[in-house]
């Protein structure tokens, strides 16, 4: 069937790659610059000074372009950038919004230190150097500096942490829709293993006694030919269902096997040397996810009485004991082994998808018997 990428939740929107990398630097230079520029005009800057000034309102925002691959290392350039700026350019000035990005980058993708130490080195040389310089900042200026450069750290920490959860659910999905892919494919291969298995131990017995009963009854020979081509024509229409849905997602072509063909499964299996038996004392036959659990656990069990035991009775019973139905098929052949392969991997496993159990033991007839247990009301 197939598997949803993110478990039916829509995919988060994620900008482009280029937008995260060039936003930053375009909105950063057309903040600083262009205000550089007139604030040089304004104030009557001499040529040096003013190209100095806007020299460091482009280095900034240029040098963002490496944020990407070096968060820590910008950082430092972008704020060394934004000291010189605030200490040779004019007192009045743009905000310089290239560190703002710069810490919020460099925070989000775990530079902490690097941003951290960068900051706090940078305003200590600020108001150091300022106070050398005999700059006078109002306390109101340097308090709403530091709230900026403290709300540039949270929204920061905040990225990183959408990024750590936003990763975290994509493991998780990914984890969850291999286990959904690895339960698709276990039930696949036990799907495919009870169709082939037991149509071609149907076809080996019956090709046996055609071989056998060739000369001396051809008729039986000719109703064990017609016997192979049913059960040939019904393993292919079984495979092509497994495998249209693993295809396409098709609907299956061929129902799913019922309780009420379990005398035609019986009948696949007879042979010379070998007579089944149904005894059915159901009065009504429970839902249908139970009765083709049912039917595929019989059909195994009956496999490996024809394919090991080497017996000449079988008997299959249905019954209901209480909320269950119980399933049990004898042989009278070699008995258990206590070897599982699996084919009783499987019908353990179709079992336990219900709630149910299979037990193998020892018969009252001498051979093996397979004992299932499932619940009446299992899930569709």
């Amino acid at each position: 069937m197939p598997v949803p990428q993110w478990d039916g939740r829509p995919e988060r929107f994620r900008p482009p790659p280029g937008f995260v990398l060039f936003a930053p630097v375009i909105i950063s230079l057309l903040v600083q610059v262009p205000a550089a520029i007139v604030i040089a005009a304004w104030t009557h800057a001499g040529w040096l000074a003013g190209a100095l000034h806007v020299a460091l309102a482009a280095l900034g925002p240029i040098a963002l372009l490496a944020s990407v691959r070096f968060p820590g290392p910008t950082v430092v350039v972008v704020a060394a950038a934004a000291l010189a700026d605030l200490l040779i350019g004019p007192d009045l000035g743009p905000p310089y919004v290239a560190l703002v990005f710069a810490i919020v980058l460099a925070v989000a993708r775990g530079a902490v230190v690097w941003a951290t130490a960068s900051v706090v080195i940078a305003w200590a040389a600020a108001l150091s150097i300022g106070a050398v310089l005999g700059e006078t900042w109002h306390p109101f200026r340097i308090a709403l500096a530091t709230l900026a450069l403290a709300a540039s750290f949270g929204i920061g920490s905040f990225v990183r942490t959408r990024r750590a959860r936003f990763a975290e659910f994509r493991a998780e999905a990914q984890r969850r829709r291999k286990a959904a892919e690895q339960r698709e494919r276990v039930r696949i291969a036990r799907e495919l293993h009870d169709v082939i298995g037991h149509a071609l131990s149907q076809i080996n017995v019956q090709a046996s006694v055609g071989l056998h009963l060739m000369d001396r009854d051809p008729e039986q020979a000719r109703t064990a030919l017609g016997s192979i081509k049913e059960t040939s024509k019904t393993a292919l229409d079984e495979v092509r269902s497994v495998l249209g849905v693993i295809r396409d997602g098709e609907a299956p072509l061929a129902p799913q096997a019922e309780l009420a063909e379990l005398p035609r499964l019986i009948a696949g299996v007879r042979s010379p040397a070998l007579q089944p038996e149904l005894l059915d004392r159901l009065e009504s036959p429970p839902r249908r996810a139970v009765q083709f659990a049912a039917y595929r656990i019989a059909q195994e069990a009956l496999t490996n009485v024809v394919r090991h035991a080497g017996a000449a009775r079988a008997i299959v019973t249905l019954d209901r004991a209480g909320d269950d139905l119980v399933l049990t098929v004898d042989d009278d052949g070699a008995g258990f082994d206590d070897h599982e392969g699996s084919g009783i991997l499987g019908m353990r496993e179709r079992a336990a998808l219900l709630g149910g159990s299979v037990e193998i033991g020892a018969s009252p007839i001498g051979g093996t018997r397979v004992t299932a247990r499932l619940p009446w009301g299992g899930v569709e």
